[in-house]
């Protein structure tokens, strides 16, 4: 087989599956269908093909320690991970991913485009869409795979093909009278956003039909930083690219365009709808995930983080339970949830942004009480990492360990504490938490102080690069 590379495009928001998916852990990052990621899954389901390169992951600069441990935990190494400053869509996200496979002397393999956040469950009808793609993008076709439509959808786009390969137009989402008429013609597929072309075709297109795309991605990469497992651009450069899909960029535009059909149980779980159709259901058509009982309850989803859900005498709702958030939604109203995302915004509430339990590139920490000049959290520090060297100019901290081993430095002062072990940490002093042993280690922190915001910090030093960031 030809060489493909992998390009994961991870840099949507996914605001409809609230409050699950948050800004800085969309839904692509979470185990939403099944025990993986979505992210995690989009890259297992390729594993049996052959001919694959290292791959390319294009996701948002605040997702980057996210996406490194889930790599990890697959034990995927050898990736690239380029990271966007700011969001531009999907053209210069493939343009980047390209210009990257150029510089690595790759422009003759194929580049085998794939958004992070979507459901196949046929993976063979996958692998035999890709073998079927291959030679019409060796030949200079930039291919996009169709999804053959299981009813009259309005909410995607849709391509008109000739009945063989050839592209003839594409189409907005329409109303349900077209999409019916789409659909029973036989003549329309739904857009998917999945796509194979050569690095070469690619970029000859986007020269041709967005030609400023290419120059601002081009000037952007001209002279990475590479950071650990990180690709660094220059931010000023891509923020004046355009932002644009590419879609309009190039597909819409160029006339060598193919498409395969794909018919492989596909979803982009846009909303909690769709992550219903593709759940696993029991004899009452409920999906259950975490600790939930129904009676009398009928076609409900129903995921619960924490506490026991229990559902008598519903049916078609859907009922989202978080540490710090609950959702309860009819089942055909959820495309509405990013209405109430917007009022979280406009009333610059943290449910917007992140979860009660915020990761780290070194572990977690769950903000578990808290009132007045006072907050408690929950932290776990997983083995061999360390907390950046820092100092707090508002507040003071105790920290009792509760399992593992823990190495503070505190002043010039440097101790081992092991399980129902305290320290104090007074206002202003540079200190630094470590975990040295084999096991994660678990502390819970007493804060006090006059401001207790994440922002109360500065970092004198930092095993992930994070000196001028605030959290």
């Amino acid at each position: 087989m030809k060489k493909i590379i992998p390009v994961i495009l991870s840099g949507g928001s996914g605001t409809r599956l609230w409050p699950l998916s948050r800004q800085l852990r969309p839904k692509q990052f979470l185990a939403i269908v099944g025990e993986d990621t979505l992210f995690q899954s989009t890259l297992k389901r390729l594993q049996a093909l052959e001919g694959l390169l290292d791959p390319i992951i294009v996701c948002n600069e605040e997702h980057r320690f996210m996406v490194a441990e889930q790599l990890r935990e697959l034990g995927i190494k050898g990736h690239s991970i380029l990271l966007e400053p700011i969001g531009r869509n999907t053209a210069p996200a493939i343009a980047l991913a390209a210009l990257l496979a150029e510089q690595k002397q790759l422009a003759d393999a194929a580049l085998l485009v794939l958004p992070a956040d979507h459901v196949i469950k046929n993976e063979l009808a996958l692998h035999q869409a890709i073998h079927q793609a291959l030679p019409l993008a060796q030949s200079g076709q930039l291919v996009t795979f169709g999804i053959v439509p299981q009813c009259a959808e309005t909410g995607y786009g849709y391509i008109q093909h000739d009945g063989a390969h050839q592209v003839l137009r594409f189409v907005e989402k329409p109303d349900k009278p077209t999409a019916e008429a789409y659909v029973n013609s036989g003549e329309y597929l739904w857009n998917s956003g999945m796509f194979l072309f050569k690095v070469s075709s690619f970029l000859a297109d986007l020269q041709n039909y967005a030609a400023d795309v290419l120059h601002s991605c081009q000037v952007a990469l001209e002279h990475p930083h590479t950071d650990k497992d990180f690709i660094r651009i220059n931010a000023e450069s891509f923020k004046s690219c355009p932002s644009i899909s590419v879609d309009y960029a190039v597909m819409e535009k160029a006339k060598n365009v193919a498409v395969i059909p794909l018919d492989a149980g596909w979803s982009d779980v846009g909303a909690w709808s769709a992550v219903w159709e593709v759940g696993s259901k029991d004899t009452q058509g409920n999906v259950l995930r975490g600790d939930v009982l129904t009676n009398q309850a009928q076609n409900n989803l129903v995921y619960s983080e924490e506490r026991l859900v229990a559902l008598v005498g519903v049916d078609d709702l859907v009922v989202i339970d978080t540490k710090d958030a609950t959702l309860v939604a009819q089942r055909d109203k959820v495309q509405d949830v990013k209405k109430i995302v917007e009022q979280l915004q406009g009333q610059q509430r943290s449910e917007a942004l992140l979860h009660r339990e915020v990761f780290r590139p070194w572990g977690s920490y769950d903000c578990i009480d808290g009132a007045d000049r006072f907050q408690v959290k929950r932290i776990t520090v997983n083995p061999g990492e360390r907390l950046s060297l820092q100092m707090h100019y508002h507040r003071a901290e105790h920290w009792i360990v509760v399992k593992g081993t823990a190495e503070v430095r505190c002043g010039d002062k440097t101790m081992i504490l092991t399980e129902n072990q305290s320290t104090y940490i007074p206002l202003g002093e540079v200190h630094q938490l470590a975990n040295p042993g084999k096991v994660p280690l678990e502390i819970i922190e007493v804060q006090s102080g006059s401001y207790l915001g994440e922002d109360d910090i500065r970092r004198f030093s930092d095993n992930y690069g994070r000196l001028t960031e605030s959290l």
